[in-house]
């Protein structure tokens, strides 16, 4: 079994999430079903589909969750240390045409969030990044067309 690297943090997310599936979703759309049920003819009835729906959405997620919980290797970053781009990394980007700045934590592939800083490891630019030291520049190809950064600082929180 391949071990999925993932912070402290996104691992802490995922069993949230795990746990929220199993206590409060999954008993809720089990009463769904059981009241939709109670309504009949259950070839014709929308209630029970999207309920059914609603489960096996869960069901698959649960699966999903436990399985990338079992091969999890969590790696805390504030114990990593050196002056190139590696998974946990913070690292700060100037943009080499508008000179802005942004900063992104390379984490693991099911924690990414591009909007909360969080690039995943399976993203392009990370892919681009990792190995890099400050002052190298990565070009990564975007829906927008190609982009260059300069990796301005790095750091492990």
């Amino acid at each position: 079994m391949e071990k999925v690297p993932m912070t402290a943090s996104g691992y802490a997310r995922l069993t949230e999430e795990l746990k929220h599936l199993k206590t409060v979703e999954r008993p809720a759309v089990i009463r769904a079903i059981a009241e939709a049920r109670e309504h009949g003819d259950l070839s014709e009835n929308a209630e029970y589909a999207a309920a059914r729906e609603r489960q096996s959405f869960i069901e698959g997620r649960v699966a999903e969750l436990e399985d990338v919980i079992s091969r999890a290797d969590v790696i805390d970053p504030s114990k990593l240390s050196g002056n190139t781009v590696k998974f946990g990394a913070s690292v700060n980007l100037a943009d080499e045409d508008t000179g802005e700045e942004q900063n992104y934590q390379i984490v693991g592939q099911y924690e990414g969030d591009i909007k909360s800083g969080l690039l995943s490891i399976t993203a392009p630019l990370a892919r681009a990044l990792i190995g890099k030291t400050v002052g190298d520049t990565v070009e990564v190809t975007t829906p927008r067309g190609s982009k260059s950064y300069e990796i301005v600082g790095i750091s492990f929180a």
